[in-house]
């Protein structure tokens, strides 16, 4: 694609595909161009639903970075780093399960286990609860293999779920992030200044939910994977443990948890001589600008010690991921855990499987073999 078709239409989909850095690059920043406001996947820009607001990921500016500043508070560095002790807590809870076993499922036992704990924490949802949220926030993403995902805003937010929690974080406060949002004031699009109704708080929780357990549970299955297929650059990261910050980036650029994104465009645009009209869906293979020749010095190979400035897994731009230096945080730290635990293992790959989802790329279950 790269090579002889970088600007593709599929005429059976009716969405159009970009699959270059530097397209796709600009595409991303171009956000009045190519606009997130009908959302980021195919299914929902096709559906036409109307997009809740608070909805970060379906909306641009100016809406779209109030909503963030919002959401911003709870991300900062500090708070960020703060959270490392529990991860790090967490990631040795799981792996403790795991001693003396000679075979387990990657996903099942650790991957999925972590970034649930991590995001429960965040949200202040009481742990023996925390599993029915990562399933119901699962299930809403899954698609039944060769069929399109099936779009409703009903089944997209899913709110309900939060309610009750919300209701009573308000009438016992806590460090966390529905008490945070529930005090919050802010000046809105109109120039009233108030807080969220419940209604947006729900959004809120809801998007953080989903977002923060898929996402790096398959950055943490990848992570496992790509090391088992590439044995010479395990042997590299055992001996040089310092190296793990470079391969948890090498690995979000290699196999990106998000490979696609997609976008509306809202007026004609020129490209390599063709013309996508405006109302198109344009597809960014952000997987594919993550390995062009063009930007990467021998973009196909993975390579811990690859110098990175900068790739696209998270984004770039106005919707540049909010959670990426904790999505990094609990990758560095789980894979510093697992290899303190295990030095050796294989993939049984005739029964590893990978999810299907139309937005994310990654393992549902990942058998190990240890020794």
């Amino acid at each position: 694609m790269r090579a002889e078709a970088p600007l593709w239409y599929n005429d059976r989909h009716d969405f159009w595909v970009l699959s270059r850095w530097d397209d796709i690059d600009n595409a991303l920043l171009d956000w009045t161009t190519y606009s997130s406001s009908r959302g980021p996947i195919l299914e929902v820009i096709k559906a036409n639903i109307e997009i809740p607001p608070g909805t970060l990921l379906m909306e641009d500016p100016p809406i779209h970075d109030l909503h963030r500043r919002l959401l911003a508070r709870v991300f900062t560095p500090r708070r960020v780093l703060a959270l490392e002790p529990a991860i790090r807590e967490y990631c040795v809870r799981c792996l403790e399960r795991l001693d003396g076993l000679d075979r387990f499922d990657l996903m099942t036992e650790f991957a999925n286990e972590v970034p649930m704990r991590v995001i429960g924490m965040l949200l202040g949802i009481p742990e023996e609860d925390q599993l029915t949220i990562r399933e119901r926030a699962d299930a809403k993403l899954r698609t039944v293999p060769g069929e399109q995902m099936r779009v409703s805003a009903r089944a997209l937010m899913d709110t309900d779920l939060f309610a009750n929690y919300i209701e009573w974080r308000a009438e016992h406060p806590s460090d966390d992030l529905m008490t945070e949002l529930l005090n919050a004031e802010f000046e809105d699009e109109t120039g009233i200044r108030r807080t969220l109704t419940r209604e947006e708080i729900l959004t809120y929780v809801t998007v953080l939910a989903g977002a923060g357990n898929e996402t790096t549970a398959r950055l943490i299955g990848w992570l496992i994977a790509v090391l088992t297929r590439y044995p010479d650059q395990r042997a590299d990261l055992l001996a040089h443990r310092e190296l793990i910050p470079n391969t948890v980036e090498e690995t979000l650029r290699f196999e990106p948890t998000g490979h696609a994104i997609a976008r509306y465009v809202t007026r004609d645009v020129q490209l390599y001589g063709q013309t996508i009209p405006e109302g198109s869906a344009m597809m960014l293979l952000e997987a594919s600008a993550n390995r062009d020749e063009r930007h990467w010095d021998d973009g196909e190979r993975y390579n811990i010690h690859r110098e990175l400035n900068q790739h696209l897994t998270f984004g770039i731009g106005t919707h540049y991921c909010l959670g990426a230096a904790l999505a990094r945080l609990e990758g560095r730290i789980a894979l510093d855990e697992f290899l303190n635990r295990f030095q050796a293992w294989d993939v049984d790959w005739d029964h590893a499987r990978l999810s299907s989802t139309s937005t994310m790329r990654g393992w549902e279950t990942l058998p190990l073999s240890i020794g």
